[in-house]
């Protein structure tokens, strides 16, 4: 069984019963989540040996935020625990033209505040596969930023394969301080995973005749961004996901990999959603689990594109989907009929 380590920071999540604006709001309900957490626990769906590293308070609350994740089969054992608070965020679902919503309260969470001797990665990527993280856990700290560099220089040794979803958030840093630390850590990684922003956010690497604003997307236009992701960084691949934006309810939804010099697309779905937050993370989950089992590059997009698309029928951040539900989507089983 493959092993993937994930590295980031889990929070609580808060957000109003249905479709309820924060302002309407007398309760919320609470859930689980981070990005890297939420990749672990796709691939630990999908039957893999997947492991969630990460710091959390002693208390409570730090311990529900364990349980959250051994639900689903994941493994906790590296998870520090230490530290004052566990981050929080507020999410309010947006529905027609009006957006979805993301409040912060995470800073001087445990995670942001960890320090490099929290984490033995000699032990942690003992007998491991993967190593994937994202743009965000650097972004909290300049701590966090070195520990991320000392991660991806201890998995080069091992051998481990390495993968990075640029994942950049505006509230987070800067796209100065961003450029900065991902053109560093980028140096280590095999496949760089990124969202239809990511690339221009980050690097300044702009697709052509593509106004995101208007829900407008150049596929062509994200293999030249690939090209010049790869040129800059000598990725092994470059996965994209391309959201066609018709509203907040409504999206196209696919994506490329780029590897050799090829690109391959996946199928467009015109998804229907129920929450959108974690899309990108269930993306890199099937990913990374299509990868490690060998698929060739186009079913691997297929499946990854495929698991995203049913994640967006979810409510909260984990995509709760198996492997035969991913593949029959994948291959071609869109109707959503009743399974008796």
């Amino acid at each position: 069984m493959k092993k993937i380590i994930t590295f980031g920071e889990i929070m609580m999540r808060l957000n109003p019963t249905g479709y309820l604006r924060f302002v309407q709001a007398n309760s919320f309900e609470a859930s689980y989540a981070g990005g890297e957490a939420n990749v672990a626990v796709s691939l630990a769906n999908y039957g893999m040996n997947a492991a969630f590293v990460s710091k959390v308070p002693a208390h409570e609350i730090g311990q529900n935020a364990v349980n959250a994740l051994r639900k689903y089969g994941v493994d906790t054992s590296f998870m520090v625990r230490g530290g004052e608070r566990l981050g929080i965020y507020f999410v309010e679902k947006g529905a027609s033209q009006r957006a979805s919503k993301v409040i912060y309260d995470r800073a001087g969470s445990a995670i942001a505040k960890a320090e490099k001797n929290d984490f033995d990665w000699d032990g942690i990527f003992e007998g491991a596969d993967w190593f994937h993280f994202t743009g965000i856990t650097p972004a909290l700290s300049d701590n966090l930023a070195a520990i991320c560099k000392d991660a991806c220089i201890k998995a080069k040794e091992k051998g481990l394969k390495i993968s990075c979803d640029l994942n950049y958030r505006n509230k987070l840093w800067t796209r100065e301080a961003a450029n900065k630390v991902m053109t560093e850590l980028c140096k280590y990684v095999d496949v760089c995973i990124a969202n239809e922003e990511d690339a221009k956010d980050v690097f300044g690497i702009e697709a052509e005749n593509t106004d995101l604003m208007a829900g407008k997307v150049n596929d062509a236009g994200y293999i030249s961004v690939a090209q010049k992701l790869t040129e800059m960084f000598g990725f092994e691949k470059v996965a994209i996901t391309l959201r066609s934006s018709i509203s907040a309810s409504d999206n196209e939804w696919g994506a490329m990999l780029y590897s050799d010099g090829k690109a391959y697309f996946s199928p467009k779905y015109l998804v229907h959603i129920v929450d959108r937050v974690g899309g990108g993370d269930s993306f890199g989950g099937g990913l990374i689990y299509s990868l490690l089992s060998g698929y060739d590059e186009q079913k691997a997009i297929n499946f990854a594109a495929a698991a995203s698309c049913l994640k967006h029928s979810i409510e909260q951040d984990f995509n709760l989907v198996c492997v035969k539900e991913v593949e029959s989507l994948a291959g071609g089983n869109a109707s959503g009929r009743v399974q008796r």
